[in-house]
């Protein structure tokens, strides 16, 4: 079984680039690069039936860092609010340890 070889996406655009400026075909390309022209062609089909995410992957960004902000404030607010909550539970506990104290020592006496 042959290995198949994986070619990176910026490697794929570049090729798709040269293929679009019509400098060189489709089949000169996979022949100098050792690749299918149908997969070549398949690479530049998909390239530009995606190409519109070009313009809308910095909204998508956005919205992204948007939500990663909000997530990002919301847990230092539940980690501020544990510890107000730690601090309140060591303070009862204290208390409830005095009140034991004297109760005990109210009884013995």
């Amino acid at each position: 079984m042959a290995n198949r070889k994986e070619y990176s996406a910026e490697k794929k655009a570049k090729l798709i680039i040269e293929t679009i400026e019509g400098e060189r075909t489709i089949s000169e390309i996979g022949a100098r690069e050792g690749i299918s022209p149908k997969l070549i062609s398949n690479w530049k089909r998909e390239f530009i039936d995606n190409a519109y995410r070009a313009f809308s992957a910095t909204k998508d960004e956005k919205a992204a860092e948007e939500r990663a902000e909000k997530a990002e404030q919301k847990g230092k607010e539940l980690m501020a609010k544990i510890g107000e909550l730690t601090y309140e539970l060591d303070w009862a506990k204290k208390k409830s340890e005095e009140i034991e104290k004297r109760r005990k020592i109210g009884t013995h006496r």
